[in-house]
């Protein structure tokens, strides 16, 4: 019985690695080495984002990085800029952390930085579609599979 418990534990634990979640909390801040200006977007919620439950990180925190940094050159005419993107499953959190950028970047560097507020009219995050053709073949057989079943439950 021992055994098995432990089975059964250690097969919950390696399946649970990735997955979608229906809803993730981000914001993105921008800065660059040659000006003072630093975009911060409002918090948005993103859609069917990928999550991964060990390490509790945004699979493809780049892309959303990107999305941001291709906005502000094309729509600002802001190239070469360092952007990055907060992520929490909890708004309260994310929202502490946000207040906290706000107030590094304002109030504690006294007015070294042209800070500009990108509102989500402005900006949005669009919902990254991961490519898992590298990935482990069970992954992409699960992702499928979840995939199968929200056409199914549309359908209905």
């Amino acid at each position: 019985m021992l055994v098995c418990l432990i089975l059964a534990t250690c097969t919950l634990h390696i399946h649970a690695k990735k997955e979608t979640v229906q809803k993730m909390y981000m914001f993105g801040l921008s800065a660059s080495f040659k000006d003072s200006v630093v975009y911060i977007t409002d918090i948005q919620e993103v859609k069917d984002v990928w999550y991964d439950t060990k390490t509790k990180f945004l699979l493809g925190r780049e892309n959303y990085s990107s999305q941001l940094s291709q906005y502000l050159t094309e729509q600002k005419g802001q190239k070469n800029r360092t952007s990055i993107v907060m992520f929490s499953l909890d708004k309260k959190k994310l929202d502490k952390k946000l207040s906290t950028m706000k107030q590094l970047y304002t109030v504690k560097s006294k007015g070294k930085f042209d800070v500009r507020y990108l509102t989500a009219t402005d900006f949005a995050f669009q919902t990254v579609e991961l490519n898992f053709d590298d990935e482990d073949p069970k992954l992409i057989k699960a992702h499928r599979k979840e995939q199968l079943a929200a056409i199914k439950s549309a359908e209905r």
